[in-house]
């Protein structure tokens, strides 16, 4: 009889999206990873992992992680529809790019700005400060 195998338990791209998310909703929050951890027992350490995809998140967690965060559990799974399709990048996930440091502080600063030319202003010098040459239509405005 053949010995059987282990089922692969190592994490993988949908950890890493469900950390990201949690990630996400953490700092929307506006939550250390130190007090998360505390609501749902385990360490900032630990949570970082989950945050990261290195380590796994079991049902029971993220149903802990859920109720603290204050969203249904499915809030962490990705669209399958759209993780399936060919077009799906999940570094641009917007998860992705809102995980990212300072970016939760970014867009809460740019929602309160009511000028929408302050606001085409402001997206005009992040993107020369990232060296991105990206052309926009400009609807109803003279260059």
């Amino acid at each position: 009889m053949p010995p059987k195998s282990k089922p692969n338990r190592r994490s993988d791209h949908r950890d890493t999206e469900v950390g990201r998310r949690v990630r996400t909703q953490r700092l929307t929050k506006g939550l250390s990873q130190t007090p998360l951890g505390t609501k749902i027992g385990v360490t900032f350490q630990q949570l970082q992992k989950y945050e990261n995809g290195g380590n796994r998140i079991g049902a029971g967690r993220l149903s802990r992680i859920a109720e603290a965060l204050e969203v249904p559990a499915s809030f962490f799974f990705p669209d399958e529809s759209a993780a399936a399709s060919p077009a799906w990048d999940q570094d641009s996930s917007p998860f992705a790019l809102l995980s990212t440091a300072g970016a939760i502080h970014l867009v809460r600063a740019y929602a309160r700005i009511k000028d929408g030319n302050a606001r085409h202003a402001l997206i005009e010098i992040a993107e020369h400060l990232a060296g991105t040459n990206v052309q926009r239509a400009k609807k109803g405005r003279k260059g």
